[in-house]
């Protein structure tokens, strides 16, 4: 085997090249350009689903579960609104750190959220202008 940092003959499996000093075995992140090959992938590219689930954005994934479980009856409005919320804060995460991903979870949470906010929030206060002229 060779030293990738200077050449020499070394052993097999050994862990400082006797020539240089130095580790034997390329270190995929420390220098792009020396010579070996680069890392199949890199941890702050995305996941091993490709990036479709924004693990790394929790609040933009917690967003879009609350967006869309919002359009649920007696329960959606409570949903909606924090729904909202977190998306906000998560495309605030995702613009600070890019590498984390999850914009479109976080657009449909907002999405969602706002539409089933506006459409509980009218039902509701429909509900009590109704019950409010009924006493009378």
């Amino acid at each position: 085997m060779k030293c990738f940092a200077c050449k020499a003959e070394i052993q097999d499996y050994s862990s400082i090249c006797p020539q240089c000093g130095k580790d034997p075995q390329p270190n995929p992140y420390e220098a792009p350009n020396a010579g070996w090959a680069r890392p199949a992938s890199n941890p702050s590219e995305g996941d091993a689903t490709g990036g479709i689930i924004p693990y790394k954005n929790p609040k933009a994934l917690i967003a879009y579960y609350l967006g869309i479980f919002s359009g649920l009856p007696f329960i959606g409005f409570f949903l909606a609104v924090p729904a909202v919320v977190l998306g906000i804060m998560g495309l605030r995460d995702r613009t600070r750190n890019p590498a984390i991903k999850g914009s479109i979870h976080a657009g449909i949470g907002i999405g969602c959220g706002a539409i089933f906010t506006l459409l509980w929030g009218g039902l509701i206060i429909l509900f009590i202008i109704t019950a409010l002229t009924r006493g009378r």
